[in-house]
């Protein structure tokens, strides 16, 4: 029987071209797929304290996964800059409808007997909610990442957004978050020679 063709591979490794930060004077540019995988290794760690240190039963990997494809609709829509993303209600809720379009689209170019495996990356799910939330904060820890690598260089653009990142993190009140803020982020303003000292 033949098989037809499907783009849905195609079309992820395109994440490589879709830029972030739009409206912002970049020292070095961030795209989707450095994004993404920065978000799914965050996410994980952010599992795997809840784990150790609260005492719950969160699904790392999966929620590694859904870091990694958390913005794999930008590739039809772009990378939408926050200020007009969140500028009102209807500009969210239009953008929303966008977004399930996108996926609704990416999903289509998989082979139907493949889709449903799929799914549940683009559509949340009941009882993944807190799942949903860590994978939320560590797209938050990203940007918060980038604000100070920019900052580092010298670039004052990103200073208001590394605040108001900050302070949104910390009002998210999740305690894995709360432990990432304290013992991981303050590392990344160090250099190379500095994380190796042991």
């Amino acid at each position: 029987m033949d098989k037809k063709e499907s783009g849905f591979c195609a079309m992820m490794s395109r994440m490589k071209y879709i830029d972030r930060w739009a409206l912002m004077r970049n020292s070095c540019t961030e795209n989707i797929c450095e994004h993404s995988l920065e978000v799914a290794m965050i996410a994980h760690m952010l599992c795997i304290i809840g784990n150790k240190r609260f005492g719950k039963q969160l699904d790392a990997s999966r929620a590694a996964l859904l870091g990694m494809y958390h913005d794999t609709t930008e590739i039809i829509t772009g990378d939408m800059p926050t200020p007009v993303k969140y500028y009102n209600e209807t500009i969210q809720e239009v953008f929303h409808s966008i977004e399930g379009a996108a996926a609704e689209q990416l999903l289509s170019m998989l082979p139907e007997d493949l889709r449903g495996e799929f799914y549940s990356l683009y559509f949340r799910q009941e009882g993944e909610e807190y799942l949903w939330r860590l994978v939320k904060a560590a797209d938050k820890f990203s940007a918060l990442i980038k604000c100070m690598e920019e900052q580092k260089t010298g670039n004052r653009e990103f200073d208001n957004a590394m605040e108001a990142t900050r302070e949104s993190i910390v009002a998210m009140g999740l305690p894995e978050a709360d432990c990432f803020l304290e013992e991981f982020i303050p590392a990344y303003d160090k250099n190379l020679d500095q994380l190796r000292k042991k």
